[in-house]
């Protein structure tokens, strides 16, 4: 009975300890994603999304009703593989990480620069799929403004 309680207490223990691997895997696919962008790398950039991933954007028009944009993820990865004059700079602060088995989410404030310059902020929310070759993100929804900018 003791051998049982100790094996049972040790998988218990161990659990966390799956989870922050996870976790840290989820955070650097992610930073995968933003150091392709910085370095117009769209191979790299590709490396992390899963085949059919989802883009969209939701925010206000200018009558302030609110609308979800659909995005081409193509259009966006050869964009990112163009060479363009300033460096594409996201930068996130991480918020919260949830994991269910594989499926995963992200959520991420940040602030966008064209090179040194501020262009727009907002959340990006992401949803991974942990594949055999790793975490891959198969969703992606963001919101986009220039001032009240998040945390």
């Amino acid at each position: 009975m003791k051998k049982l309680f100790l094996a049972a207490l040790l998988i218990a223990l161990s659990a966390p300890a799956f989870c922050q691997t996870d976790k840290e895997d989820i955070k650097k696919t992610i930073t995968t994603m933003f150091d392709a962008m910085r370095k117009g790398d769209s191979s790299l950039l590709r490396s992390v999304f899963a085949e059919g991933i989802v883009f969209q954007s939701a925010g206000a028009k200018k009558d302030g009703s609110m609308v979800l944009e659909n995005e081409k993820p193509d259009g966006f990865i050869k964009a990112v593989g163009t060479p363009h004059k300033e460096i594409w700079d996201e930068r996130i602060t991480w918020g919260d990480i949830k994991i269910d088995g594989p499926l995963a989410s992200a959520w991420t404030p940040y602030k966008f620069y064209l090179g040194s310059k501020f262009s727009h902020c907002g959340v990006d929310f992401y949803q991974l799929m942990k594949t055999k070759s790793g975490w891959k993100i198969i969703y992606i929804v963001d919101t986009r403004r220039t001032d009240n900018c998040p945390g």
